[in-house]
């Protein structure tokens, strides 16, 4: 079946059409795009399409890409970072404490104090660097020109102390030998749970008395002092600035035996008030130590009784020890008691107790 067309309609109502359809676009075309929505109403006759409606759609609006991080050239804040440690590094380090702390206070329990060095160790380095520097050359004064040296032999000591207000109690061996050319001085402390200091000198026999070459001191490392004659210095081991070497100087261990072959040599010379200045080196250091002598005494010792010289090294600056030697003439003039006295207090008391031959 095929069905035959309706009738046209009217020429006027096509052109109505066409000019409504052509108003709304020139009134779109006034307004931006995406702000307008038209409907144009068109009258509706029979047998025509429904109105036409004329929409624009705005665009969207782009989002700005993020800045690239290449072009970041400002560094990130150290500060901040140093700062605000991560939680697994607050958690190491925490767990580092714990551990270390029992230790440090373990070590400083068994450490040796500086009492029970015999010979007295140096001043902290920042104490050392506030202490004015060795006494000028107008110290020096001439030594005596008669020395008698002992015999080789052995000594050994009972060693009484305090450090911190807490007694301690040690024990103590010196030997001594020498062949008339060289010699050697070997001192030892040593103490339950706490270890053994040494001390040891080496050097030449020479007609102004004992001329050391090597100074050592050891606990748990070494560290020594050089006596560089040819150079005219005392250098050290640790790197501490070198000082120039006076004439007779000795170190903290050769210096007992240097004092007691002096006074040997002539003993009337030694009279109480007598000074003795004599350039005196540790394992970091040198200075003029200047003794005294004291009157005559008699001591009663571990080892028995004994007639004795007092000799005197009062402290001259401020962390200076005090050291007090008591030389037998009984035995040569070998050190019989030696007490040393810290500024802070602490002390350390070395008395004779028995002789070995070497």
């Amino acid at each position: 079946m095929t069905l035959a067309p309706g009738p046209r309609p009217p020429w006027r109502l096509l052109a109505g059409l066409t000019v409504a359809v052509l108003a709304a676009h020139l009134l779109a075309l006034r307004h931006p795009p995406g702000t307008l929505t038209l409907q144009a109403p068109v009258p509706r006759a029979a047998g025509l399409a429904p109105p036409l409606t004329v929409r624009t759609i705005a665009p969207a609006t782009p989002t700005p890409a993020p800045a690239p991080l290449a072009s970041r050239t400002e560094p990130a804040p150290v500060a901040s970072v140093l700062a605000m440690p991560a939680p697994a590094q607050l958690q190491r380090a925490a767990n580092h404490a714990a551990i270390e702390a029992p230790k440090e206070a373990a070590a400083l329990a068994s450490r040796p104090s500086d009492a029970t060095e015999i010979i007295a160790t140096a001043a902290p380095a920042e104490v050392a660097a506030a202490t004015p520097p060795p006494p000028a050359a107008q110290d020096a004064q001439p030594l005596p020109a008669a020395f008698s040296l002992p015999g080789s032999t052995r000594l050994r000591y009972e060693v009484r102390g305090e450090v911190r207000h807490i007694p301690y109690r040690a024990d103590g061996l010196l030997q001594w030998s020498h062949d008339g050319s060289n010699y050697q001085a070997r001192l030892e402390i040593s103490a339950l749970l706490v270890g053994t200091r040494q001390q040891a000198s080496v050097g030449r026999v020479t007609p102004d008395g004992l001329a050391p070459v090597r100074f050592s001191d050891r606990s748990r490392s070494e560290q020594a002092a050089h006596f560089e004659r040819d150079k005219g210095r005392i250098s050290f081991s640790n790197n501490a600035p070198s000082v120039a070497l006076q004439p007779g100087a000795q170190d903290r261990l050769s210096l007992l035996i240097q004092l007691g072959a002096m006074v040997a040599g002539d003993p009337a010379r030694f009279k109480p008030g007598t000074s003795l200045p004599v350039q005196t080196a540790s394992v970091r250091e040198a200075d003029v130590w200047v003794f005294t002598v004291a009157a005559a005494e008699t001591l009663a010792l571990p080892g028995g009784e004994r007639h004795t010289l007092k000799l005197i090294r009062n402290p001259r600056h401020e962390f200076d020890q005090k050291v007090e030697l008591w030389l037998s003439p009984d035995m040569d003039y070998l050190p019989v008691r030696l007490k040393l006295t810290q500024a802070n207090g602490d002390w350390a008391d070395q008395q004779w107790l028995a002789t070995d031959k070497p």
